[in-house]
């Protein structure tokens, strides 16, 4: 367990505590205008707290037309900035690295929340109609001013979010995007967006600024070959201080033939990674899940379920390596953990999470 909760030193900015990180957790508490609720600010603390090395918001939205849920914070405006640097100063007051996580729906934002979404291309299932190219180039200035405001606030960086069939994924998948310019084509096109974004990140913020980046390998159209080169760029490119793999699951096999012969992890672990850190993140839910990952080669773990369920699962995992998490539990247990009634209904959309009784 001395690895795990070691230092772990980053190109940019200062060390993280340790290696269990506080993986981006949609909860929909934040207000409709994406400012910072006190519910918010409430469970995010409890982590940091709880001793997470990294705290991560959120997804909050570059643009009021990305949002991508209800509730979802925002960092489109400078009328965000308090609540960002009430957030930033308490993640940082409880010793934790403070990140925000920076993201775009594209076609999958809902119509009821900003109208007529925009993806790379027409969507018949959305209704999404194809961003122009001034609109692409208004999204990487839109990024890029989001890190900004993060670095503003007081936040040690920020995480751009490439994965899950968000924007930058609909992008790079060649389902997805079925664009005839420089952002559609070959995989160099189609990547472009992810690489202008990152880039102007790392140009418009400071020297110590953190920049992470999440992707995920699989699902949305997306081609395991390719995204395996994408993430071999990434790891050597010098913008970029740790990569984030959300794997579904670390254990899994890959779905794609051609590559089942290992594990969907180990497709990323042997890639050079220069000075940039790698991540994973994928139903790891006990002590000897987190020990695991890193022996297999990840440099840091991103907790989701395991960190809703106990807010000091990293102190309860340095207390005994073989705690592990146990479901379903009751609404009045996650309400001790900092979730709001709101936060406690939207998991019950994840089955066996959450018991009727209160």
């Amino acid at each position: 367990m001395s690895d795990l909760f070691a230092p772990l030193t980053l190109a940019h900015g200062p060390a993280a505590p340790n290696r269990v990180w506080l993986a981006p957790l949609t909860n929909t508490q934040s207000h409709p205008d994406g400012r910072l609720s006190d519910e918010e600010l409430h469970w995010l603390s409890m982590r940091a707290r709880g001793g997470h090395g990294l705290t991560m918001t959120a997804a909050a939205h570059v643009q009021a037309g990305g949002q991508g849920f209800p509730g979802q914070l925002g960092v489109f405006s400078d009328d965000h900035l308090p609540g960002l640097t009430r957030l930033a100063t308490a993640l940082k007051d409880e010793g934790s690295l403070a990140s925000l996580q920076l993201h775009h729906a594209g076609n999958r934002s809902p119509r009821d929340l900003v109208g007529r979404p925009v993806g790379p291309s027409d969507h018949e299932k959305s209704g999404a109609r194809a961003m122009t190219g001034d609109e692409v180039a208004q999204l990487v200035e839109d990024f890029a001013a989001g890190a900004q405001r993060a670095e503003r606030a007081g936040f040690h960086g920020i995480e751009v979010h490439g994965a899950h069939g968000y924007v930058l994924a609909q992008f790079l998948s060649p389902e997805e995007n079925r664009r005839t310019d420089g952002y559609g084509g070959s995989l160099e096109n189609r990547a472009r967006l992810l690489f202008e974004v990152v880039r102007a990140v790392r140009e418009r913020c400071g020297p110590d600024f953190q920049v992470g980046v999440r992707i995920s390998p699989e699902r949305f159209g997306l081609r395991l070959g390719e995204v395996r080169e994408v993430a071999a760029e990434l790891l050597l490119s010098d913008a970029v201080d740790y990569l984030d793999l959300s794997l579904w699951d670390v254990a899994k096999q890959p779905e794609e033939e051609g590559f089942q012969d290992r594990p969907l992890m180990d497709w990323f672990t042997d890639l050079d990674r220069g000075t940039t850190r790698l991540g994973v993140a994928g139903k790891v839910r006990s002590g000897q899940q987190v020990t695991e990952a890193l022996d297999r080669g990840a440099d840091f773990v991103m907790v989701g379920r395991a960190s809703i369920l106990h807010h000091d699962f990293p102190e309860r995992v340095r207390a005994d390596g073989s705690f592990a998490t146990r479901t379903p539990v009751s609404p009045a247990h996650l309400a001790d953990e900092g979730l709001s009634p709101v936060f406690v209904e939207y998991m019950r959309n994840w089955r066996g999470f959450v018991t009727e009784a209160s």
